[in-house]
């Protein structure tokens, strides 16, 4: 019987393709959008990580409170403090810190290689397995041996090897899947490498946000020689994980921490000062915190987008059922049951849903890939979105409740028919006559659920102008980036070092074309930056006046090359290039709060970076201030040092300033690299502008999804308030025939016609105003220099959607004009 029904209703929606095909449609532009979505939502918010007992893992990271600093690296004594501090709430701590580095490959040209050196629990607390050989054991981890006391004459021991394991995917690419591998030496510029002793199983990966600037995929594991030196609590770089004892919380984590950090306040004047704290985070959370917003607010959207599509096939299935009101009656009046009659529209209904959900899925299949191409790179764990089990559910559910929602309330209303008033009716619009508030009321709530996704797609759009605008301290037309890595064989002193790198800004100045040539440590926009301490002369007395500021190291040339605006002063000469010179430059930030009223060019302030304590240095100019991550943001203060200053050879970054398309420009930069060392790796050569892109992408990304969801979502509430009209049109044929009879225009018919409709749309946009307004501030974190009510976004956007409202009112307005007196009134 069922499988009669499911035919029968097969054959009815197969007469009708038109109806047909543009519920199929609309059901899979919102279920095959929502299944998009979901995919990037449950790969990157609620997926587990790939770690054993990954809902015990917890983050450590430091802050200064008093400097304004977040989520900070631990020295290595902070650390060992940490853990030996908060044993009774975790059963084990690890620690790790990654890089980038270039190693000679068997043939002897330069490799760039990731990467990380950790604790020899890690993969002990991580979970991570060793396919061949061994894991790290504590020995491994044991520094060398200071030299004894009176015996700095004696030869030092020989220091033990390092110890490393290898990615198994730089396994199978560097050694071709070799297990003799292990026990050798791995290859290195000059000196012995680490010992390889074991190769980690496929797929194990690193998992932080990516403003902490960790290598997701490291080639090479090493154990870390951990020493430990109370007094040197200046140099930050391990990140701590412990694991949770079972029974334990994060708050009582919390607590043992804090009370880590206030010891470490009450003994070590430096944490005094900076106002040292510990904040603890669920590793899940900590990765997911800084993208959580912008994928909540999409995913909201889409739902919006679902629910829309929804009630536009429900009106469909409105009108349909008015239609078929007195087939319903009749079999009524001659005994059928209310199931009898609501069967066959539910069996329709879940065809619909089967068919637009297949095509959904097909739609969302194809989305996911154009998501991976578009989604910016701080989006954690791109790689894992993908259609799985977990997402096959969602889109089963998403139709099942789609099918609810479109499918039971047009059966359930079309099958109480008043059985006298539609046997009575004679004309073709009788079933049509009711229902008309129902299907007015899903317009209206439709017409809402669009405007809310046409103003947040209006506030992007606002954003992204905004964006434009923001001046990234730079021009980036005309200007390639790259990176060289690899010092040269034989650079060993500061004045060899230099001289190096002189030949690659005399052979990069050489290539016809190129106007200017700088390099820097690190590059603007690249995020790669970390905060030291300055102050004024008053901090000398009170180090709690240390502030914290970002710092790059620059060659002379480098504010001509990029053009960054001096605002006072001079920039670096050569002969500020030199080791002993204490001259500095700091952006206008900087200026204006050490130094505010005051010109800062002459004065001096202390700074801590190549020095175990601050010392002073001078400011010779003052520059504009360059993002440093992003543009939404504008960064901490910033000071420039000369690359001579920490002793030359530190800079990587170079930036030439070209006089056409500087893409045109990267084999002859490449060639001119090679001439200069052949050892010497090329890296991540990209235009400027590209940087800049980048650093759009995150709200270009969500611009787009919203956008593309709000012109569908338009799309579909004009398409429904079309049909309803129409529908109303043929409801009303017989009262207009009468109005055209007794000397009512065309022009008043329009007018009829469009009042209703816009009455509806009217309805919807002020109750979306309202919803807009609530909702708004789920995007306030998406949002650059515009508010989530900002006026001019809202009124635009409701002169946007009175214009789809006036149109969708105005065509079947037109057919109603054309009517025939005679015939409208012959076809009641």
């Amino acid at each position: 019987m069922a499988l009669k029904g499911l035919f029968i209703a097969v054959r009815t929606l197969a007469k009708q393709p038109a109806f047909t095909a543009i519920a199929v449609l609309t059901i899979a532009l919102g279920v095959g959008a929502s299944t998009a979505i979901f995919s990037v939502t449950h790969a990157v918010l609620l997926q587990p990580l790939p770690y054993r007992d990954a809902g015990r893992l917890v983050v450590a990271g430091m802050e200064l409170r008093r400097r304004n600093v977040q989520n900070l690296q631990f020295s290595n004594a902070d650390y060992i403090d940490l853990r030996e501090g908060t044993k009774s709430v975790f059963s084990d701590m690890a620690g790790v810190f990654t890089g980038r580095n270039v190693v000679p490959q068997r043939d002897g040209t330069p490799e760039q290689i990731r990467w990380a050196v950790v604790t020899t629990n890690f993969f002990a607390v991580m979970g991570g397995r060793v396919l061949y050989g061994r894991d790290f054991t504590a020995d491994d981890g044991v520094p060398q041996a200071a030299p004894a006391a009176g015996a700095q004459n004696a030869a030092a021991p020989p220091a033990p090897p390092n110890c490393a394991i290898l990615s198994y995917e730089y396994f199978k690419k560097r050694f071709g899947g070799d297990p003799s591998i292990v026990g050798q030496r791995m290859p290195a510029e000059g000196r012995p490498g680490p010992l390889i002793v074991g190769v980690l199983a496929p797929g194990f990966r690193l998992y932080f946000p990516p403003e902490a600037d960790e290598e997701t995929a490291p080639d090479l594991w090493i154990a870390n020689r951990l020493a430990y030196d109370a007094a040197n609590r200046n140099g930050f770089s391990i990140r701590p994980i412990g694991r949770l004892k079972d029974g334990a919380t994060l708050e009582q984590a919390q607590s043992a921490s804090d009370a880590v950090a206030a010891r470490g306040r009450e003994t070590f004047p430096l944490d005094k000062t900076a106002g040292y704290y510990i904040d603890l985070a669920p590793m899940r959370q900590h990765l997911v915190a800084a993208v959580q917003p912008a994928i909540l607010a999409l995913m909201g959207s889409v739902i919006f987008l679902l629910l829309i599509a929804c009630a536009n096939v429900a009106n469909l299935l409105l009108v349909r059922a008015s239609l078929r009101e007195h087939e319903f009656a009749v079999r009524a009046a001659l005994g059928a049951s209310r199931w009898r009659l609501i069967q066959p529209l539910l069996t329709e209904s879940l065809v619909l849903t089967v068919l637009g959900t297949a095509a959904g899925l097909a739609l969302a299949w194809a989305g996911i890939r154009e998501l991976r191409a578009l989604a910016p790179a701080n989006l954690p764990r791109l790689d894992s979105i993908q259609i799985d089990g977990t997402v096959l559910v969602f889109t089963a559910l998403a139709g099942l409740v789609a099918a609810v929602l479109f499918g039971i309330a047009p059966a359930w209303r079309a099958t109480l028919p008043a059985l006298m008033n539609v046997l009575r009716g004679s004309g073709r619009t009788a079933g049509l006559a009711s229902g008309a508030t129902v299907r007015n009321l899903v317009i209206v709530v439709e017409v809402a659920l669009s405007f809310v996704l046409l103003v947040g797609s209006g506030l992007m759009f606002r954003s992204f102008l905004e964006l434009q605008r923001i001046d990234p301290g730079f021009d980036a037309h005309n200007l390639l980036t790259l990176q060289v890595l690899g010092v040269p064989r034989g650079v060993d002193s500061p004045e060899t070092r230099a001289a190096a790198v002189r030949q690659i800004e005399d052979r990069l100045r050489a290539i016809p074309g190129v106007e200017n040539v700088t390099a820097s440590y690190p590059f603007p926009l690249t995020g790669d930056f970390s905060p030291i301490r300055w102050g004024t002369a008053d901090a000398a007395k009170d180090a709690s006046k240390f502030q914290a500021t970002d710092w790059q190291i620059v060659l002379p040339g480098y504010f001509e090359t990029l053009r960054t605006p001096l605002i006072a002063g001079r920039t670096f000469t050569d002969d500020d290039n030199l080791p002993g010179r204490n001259y500095v430059i700091v952006d206008q930030a900087l200026a204006n709060k050490a130094f505010p009223g005051q010109s800062a060019v002459g004065k001096r302030i202390l700074t801590r970076i190549r020095t175990q304590e601050a010392e002073f240095v001078q400011i010779i100019g003052v520059v504009g201030h360059q993002r440093e991550s992003s543009l939404a943001m504008p960064g901490r203060e910033q000071i420039y040092f000369t690359d001579g200053f920490l002793g030359n050879g530190n800079v990587r970054s170079w930036a030439l300033r070209t006089r056409g398309d500087a893409a045109t420009y990267e084999n002859q930069v490449r060639e001119a690299i090679r001439r200069v060392n052949p050892n010497l790796l090329v890296a991540e050569m990209v235009p400027a502008t590209e940087v800049v892109e980048a650093a759009q992408a995150g709200t270009r990304f969500s611009l787009l999804l919203i956008g593309v969801f709000a012109v569908i979502a338009g799309t579909l509430a004009g398409v429904g308030l079309y049909g309803v009209l129409a529908t109303a049109v043929r409801q009303r044929t017989a009262e207009i025939g009468v109005r055209m009879a007794m000397g009512a225009e065309r022009g008043d018919i329009v007018q009829l016609v469009v009042a209703q409709g816009m009455r509806l749309s009217a309805v919807g946009i002020v109750i979306g105003l309202v919803a807009a307004m609530v909702l708004g501030r789920v995007m306030t974190a998406l949002l650059v220099g515009v508010k989530a009510t900002d006026p001019a976004t809202f009124a635009a956007m409701t002169v946007v959607f009175l214009a789809i409202a006036a149109l969708a009112s105005w065509l079947p307005a037109r057919r109603a004009a054309r009517l025939d007196p005679k015939t409208a009134l012959a076809e009641n």
